[in-house]
This record gives C-alpha cells, structure tokens and sequence, in this order.
C-alpha cells in the first residue's frame, strides 16, 4: 500500500495541513501511523467528516468509550471495562489484588490496606493497566506496530521491581529465553524478525475477522516477545482491534483460564477450544452491553 504525507493529503482533500494532521491526531484517518514526527496515511483514505456534521454511521462502542473516557463518566462500559479488563488480565497473571481492591484503585487512585499485607507490584501493575486501556482506546483505529506494542509493554512494566532489573528490558524485547505453559518461545535473537513478519501479515488483511485476531493473539504469546507481560500485552492488543474493527471484544475471565491455556497450546490442531473459549467471554461482554442499551 502506498502512504501520503500531510501536506500530499491535504491537496488532495482540498484542506490545510493542520486539518489532515488534526484528524489522525484524534484516530479519526483509518490506517494512518506516524514514523518520528511524519504522519503515514494510505492513500486511499477517506476525508473524515466535519465533526458539527450530523453522523449518517450509528454510534459505535469506541465512540462511547471515548465519550465516557473524555468525560471521566463513572458507572459506564468504560468504567467496567476498565475495572474487568485489568482486573481479570492481571489475575491471571498472579495479581493477588481482588475485583474490589482493583474497583477502589480505579476508582479513587488509592487503596485502603486493613490487617492485609499487598504486593507493591500488583498496585502498580493494576494502575498501569489502567492507562494501557487509555491507550488501546485513544489508538484503536491506528495501524498496529511494534512501536505502540513497546509502548504498552512500557506503560504495563514502568515502576515495578521489573524495571530495576538490568537483565529486564522494560519496553524493549527480551534479553533472556523464556517459556510459557512449558513451551519453548522465540529466542531473543529471533524476536524482532518475527514480530516484523507476523505484523506484516497480519497487516497486510483489510478487514480483520474474529478468527484472524485470535490468530495473531497466538502468534504473539508463541513468540512471546516481552521477558514478562505478554499475556496482558496480547489481550490488550485483542481488544484494541476488535474496537477498531466493530467486533464486540472480549474479557477473558480468570475462570476461564485454563480454557484459554488450552485453546492456545491446541490452536494448530483444534481451532474450536480457544474460539469457542473467546466467544463465551464475548456473549459476557455482550451481556454488558445489553445493560448499558449499547448496540451491537
């Protein structure tokens, strides 16, 4: 595909720079990615509508979950995302930090700790999750690159004990080998290549199906690029393109686990174990939508 600069996109859509750089700015250019301080934009491209332009499209549930985001709206599907999402991801991962203690923290950016004793990384952790959400929101329609999935693992890892580690690469691949379920992954060495491959042709599909996303997801923890995050990496970057593609996302619960583990280990052999794991926590999420009136 061939990409436009600002001011080539400009002339061709018959407005000022600052317009065109305004509308990736805001997610609002479907496809367009920044290299440095240069926008991206594929040629074929739409001309975003004025915004004060009533909207022929229905409402989506990105455009609601920015909405609520911007307004700090609490009681809302961002609001339960937020709390679920990290919630669940994190406990899967080992967080000892129950719903309610997650719900606090997101709620009044503190925690109350009585006859308890926490894990100064689950806090952190949890708080940090908190602005990955942020930021697979504000760039859900962005084309997906190894820089933004360096930035979440930066944003996820930034402050634990992790990144005081020299052997740690917070942000950056990993140094070290490591295994996941007790299978070998992708050796340091190999990871940048096969993160480059995997992303080009996953990119190089238009329009992503459900399937395809699981697919990716897969690769991803198979090469597992990160010395630690890449589970909550990779269903971050899951619901990040399920919004962008206006595929209900899901939550994968921590009741869903074990499931979710198998479904991994036997995707190349049976499909149906991690897809049908994946559909059961879409129908909840679809659950959450029925509540709060949002169409589907």
């Amino acid at each position: 595909m061939r990409y436009l600069s600002a001011a080539e996109m400009a002339k061709k859509w018959g407005v000022s720079e600052r317009s065109v750089r305004n509308y990736c700015a805001h997610g609002r250019v479907n496809g367009a990615f920044l290299t440095g301080k240069t926008w991206n934009i594929p040629e074929n491209a739409e001309k975003p509508e004025r915004t004060n332009k009533k909207k022929s499209q229905p409402v989506t549930l990105l455009d609601i979950l920015k909405d609520e985001k911007a307004a700090r709206y609490p009681g809302g599907i961002y609001h339960k995302t937020q709390i679920d999402l990290t919630y669940n991801s994190n406990h899967i991962e080992g967080s000892r930090l129950t719903h309610e203690q997650t719900r606090y923290i997101f709620e009044t950016n503190t925690i109350g700790v009585e006859n308890e004793t926490l894990n100064v990384d689950d806090v952190i952790e949890t708080a940090n999750h908190f602005r990955c959400i942020d930021m697979i929101i504000d760039n859900a329609k962005a084309v997906l690159t190894e820089k933004f999935i360096k930035e979440l693992h930066l944003t996820l890892k930034n402050g634990t004990s992790d990144s005081r580690k020299d052997w740690f690469a917070v942000g950056e691949y990993k140094k070290l080998p490591n295994e996941v379920g007790g299978m070998d992954t992708a050796l340091p060495e190999e990871v940048a290549d096969k993160m480059k491959l995997l992303l080009a042709e996953y990119n190089a599909r238009e329009a992503k199906s459900f399937e395809d996303i699981l697919d990716f997801h897969v690769k991803f923890e198979r090469i597992h690029p990160f010395q630690d995050g890449n589970g909550r990496v990779g269903r971050l970057i899951m619901f990040k393109e399920c919004l962008k593609y206006n595929i209900v996302p899901f939550i994968i619960g921590d009741d869903l686990k074990l499931f979710y583990y198998r479904g991994l280990k036997e995707w190349d052999n049976e499909k149906g174990y991690l897809t049908d794991t994946c559909l059961t926590a879409q129908d909840r999420y679809k659950a959450y939508l029925d509540y709060f009136r949002i169409g589907y």
